[in-house]
């Protein structure tokens, strides 16, 4: 890019009157504060958007060396940039007029990083430049663009939150698939919906109105506790104690549709990180969990001794697992997990077009296979998190097709607590991320979630 935008004519950050940072052995700019932080949060988000990797196992990775506060901040920075990626892109091209070459992939990603922390977050504008001008210079392949790093930041943060248009933040593919599925004024919302930061929710072993009163949170009509600003989980009153678990109100509502008693033989297909086994187990189901891994379910039994709940475990291949039969079982199918961007916006920018048409056809197996362990008389729940009807309803309507032994069992209004709205024509559960409106975005919403109710006869 030979037309290079000049700096405006701003003081230069990195010192108060304006000069320069000083050079380190003449050479090198002095080490930029917070730096490593900026770094750990461009890296991951290049992991996202070039290898598919989830967010979390890519700051996880790159965040080991820091104290917990700078592993919360490179999160934050990480995951804003990413739940408003489509608008900041927006921003930026208009921005840099001729665009930049496709060898300078890694400034674009300094460029979203740096906006998203001027227009979206607390950290002070100078910060944001600063780092993001350092980090171009660290690359050969970006070092040469680090005025125009710093020109364009710069008049991000003179223009300020005005210059950040409205979505959508998500990719188009997606966007007008809800726009087709739910309707276009309804897809839109779902988008905006999902370009907000969710709040923390909570399932309570018990009591769960005394919790919401000691934790300061909410109960939801649905028995969900919701958190806002909770600051570090493990340091919350009862969790040491097992008194509860995270889980997204949406997603505790296929295990309550259950109506799980003691016991009741229950199949938990698919089972890990356990917040349904812990919901079937507490309940004093006799619950057997099913997962293909063995790491993840070392996790759902730590998860479940913190609880002091016991489930029996299986490694196993949820579309090949011999068992039962079952008075109930439970499937939260693999899915593209587009109705949880709002706590992981990765999501929307790893996945792709065809990974749901790949995870239908798994879907699909795991179904058919649940279908099989359910003794007669027994009951079947399919869930899945995500707002694409070829992952939830178009399943269950297959199956209905393949097995004339099973019947839809509706979902009563008022039933587990859910509104009307929340269930379809069909008498099935579909929670959408613009459902329970509040003025306070983080107290609005809840994972977009299907699920269904089947009776064996």
């Amino acid at each position: 890019m030979n037309d290079t935008p000049r700096a405006p004519n701003h003081r230069r950050p990195g010192r108060p009157d304006g000069k320069a940072p000083r050079k380190a052995g003449g050479s090198r700019p002095a080490q930029t504060p917070g730096l490593a932080v900026r770094r750990a949060a461009v890296d991951a988000i290049d992991a996202v958007l070039d290898k598919g990797r989830p967010l979390e196992e890519a700051l996880d990775r790159l965040t080991r060396d820091l104290d917990e506060r700078d592993r919360s901040l490179a999160r934050m920075i990480a995951a804003t940039s990413l739940r408003r990626l489509g608008s900041l892109r927006a921003l930026l091209r208009g921005m840099v007029e001729r665009g930049l070459p496709e060898k300078a992939r890694r400034v674009e990603t300094l460029l979203v990083v740096g906006a998203a922390q001027i227009l979206l977050t607390e950290v002070p504008d100078h910060a944001a430049v600063a780092t993001s001008v350092a980090l171009a210079g660290e690359d050969p392949a970006s070092a040469g663009f680090k005025g125009l790093v710093n020109a364009v930041l710069r008049r991000v943060a003179r223009e300020g939150k005005d210059a950040l248009p409205e979505g959508p933040d998500q990719p188009g593919w997606m966007v007008e698939g809800w726009r087709e599925a739910y309707g276009p004024q309804e897809g839109a919302a779902i988008s905006k919906a999902l370009a907000h930061e969710a709040g923390l929710d909570l399932t309570a072993h018990t009591d769960a109105a005394v919790w919401a009163q000691t934790l300061g949170g909410r109960l939801l009509p649905t028995g969900t506790i919701r958190l806002v600003d909770a600051g570090n989980v493990t340091a919350l009153p009862g969790f040491a104690e097992g008194a509860w678990w995270v889980q997204d109100a949406a997603a505790a509502l296929p295990a309550r549709l259950l109506h799980p008693a003691p016991g009741m033989t229950i199949a938990d297909l698919c089972a890990a990180p356990g917040g349904k086994t812990a919901q079937l187990a507490a309940a004093g189901g006799e619950v057997t969990a099913v997962d293909r891994s063995g790491q993840r379910l070392k996790r759902l039994k730590q998860n479940l001794d913190r609880l002091g709940l016991s489930a029996a475990i299986v490694e196993a291949d949820a579309a090949s697992f011999a068992g039962g039969p079952f008075d109930a079982v439970l499937i939260d199918a693999p899915c593209s997990a587009t109705g949880t961007i709002r706590r992981h916006p990765d999501v929307a920018w790893s996945k792709r077009p065809e990974d749901v048409a790949a995870l239908a056809g798994l879907q699909a197996r795991i179904l058919a296979r649940g279908a099989e362990l359910v003794r007669p008389g027994g009951m079947l729940v399919y869930s899945t998190c995500s707002l694409e009807p070829e992952e939830g309803e178009r399943q269950v309507e297959a199956l209905l097709a393949a097995r004339p032994d099973f019947r839809r069992e509706p979902i009563g209004p008022g039933e587990c607590g859910i509104p009307a709205e929340w269930i379809n024509a069909a008498g099935e559960l579909r929670t959408l991320p613009t459902h329970l409106p509040d003025a306070d975005p983080r107290q609005a919403g809840l994972d977009g979630f299907f699920a269904a109710r089947l009776r064996r006869a």
